[in-house]
């Protein structure tokens, strides 16, 4: 079988196609042949070293394939099953093993890319408006990246319960995007100040939470944005890491609170990892939310891959296939 390997930390060109033998499955394991791997933002922070992890490794997070072989003491999967994981690290392979807690069956209704496509960034969606912020009628969010894989989840999951969004975006293609999502004001960030953009339309101090995976370009120009006791919800760093901060700005700006959620934190257990899936996958099912898959490429090209999302060239979801 074949699988990404990042041997050093660095540039896309660490990512090398290596050949090995097939996996072997221990207790509570699946083996299962990869149909698709997710791109995700974090897999770029892993292969730069920015989140440390022991090399060698196989990077990637999520996926869909079938099962080939079960583990002793699993239960609820069978050989020839449809599955889908993620918060699995791996995941850039013909054949993966992952835990059986963690992976979920895939409905007959969802098509397995589709299944690959959803799983991090819709279930970060899903955590960020209904847990980190509940998102209700009436609220105010700013939703940075709106044209993102989850940008346009979270715009269409803030729609979906009447929040007003805003949302930033880099181009004229992504403000379209955007807007199909939902979105109620898109602001273009290369043509104009977000912050005064939004201040514009709706006046000082006037969100109650920030969605922000930009990280030190937006992070303290949004804090004055929100109103007094608002929520910052900083959850990736695409831009860079946001330096060393004084808590106290919070407290001159009206008691904000700020958040760091990570996707391992809202998907502790089994059972919750499968309330969310099955949550996503009817809503998917249904028509009430659109899985956009930007574009599809080879395993053996993730180098080129991870260049194109670090430029910023892609709006949705980048998949893997073997």
């Amino acid at each position: 079988m074949g699988e990404i390997v990042v041997t050093e930390t660095g540039e896309p060109q660490v990512l090398e196609w290596t050949e090995r033998e097939r996996p072997s499955i221990g207790r509570g394991q699946l083996l299962v042949s990869t149909v698709a791997a997710g791109l995700n933002y974090i897999d770029t922070y892993h292969r730069r070293g920015i989140y440390p992890l022991s090399l060698p490794f196989v990077p990637g997070l999520e996926g869909s394939g079938v099962v080939q072989g079960i583990g002793d003491d699993v239960v609820g999967f069978a050989p020839g099953d449809r599955v889908a994981w993620t918060d699995q690290l791996g995941s850039y392979a013909e054949d993966v093993v992952i835990d059986a807690e963690r992976a979920v069956g895939v409905p007959a209704e969802i098509s397995p890319m589709t299944a690959a496509a959803m799983m991090l960034q819709g279930i970060t969606a899903h955590y960020l408006a209904n847990d980190t912020f509940q998102l209700q009628s009436g609220h105010r969010c700013l939703i940075h990246a709106g044209a993102g894989g989850v940008g346009r989840l979270l715009i269409q999951l803030a729609c979906r319960v009447g929040a007003e969004v805003f949302a930033t975006v880099s181009s004229p293609e992504k403000a379209l995007r955007a807007s199909e999502a939902g979105a109620t004001h898109v602001i273009n960030y290369k043509e104009d100040n977000f912050v005064e953009a939004v201040e514009q339309i709706a006046g000082d101090r006037s969100l109650d939470v920030i969605y922000d995976g930009v990280g030190a370009d937006t992070f303290e120009p949004g804090l004055t944005l929100l109103k007094p006791r608002g929520l910052m919800v900083l959850f990736g760093q695409s831009s860079g890491v946001v330096p060393p901060f004084d808590l106290g700005t919070l407290a001159r700006l009206g008691s904000l609170f700020v958040t760091r959620p990570t996707i391992g934190s809202y998907i502790a257990t089994p059972t919750e990892l499968r309330q969310r899936t099955d949550t996503l996958f009817s809503m998917v099912a249904a028509g009430e939310l659109e899985i956009t898959i930007d574009r599809t490429m080879p395993l053996r090209e993730a180098a080129a891959a991870h260049r194109a999302l670090e430029a910023r060239q892609t709006a949705g979801k980048v998949l893997l296939v073997p």
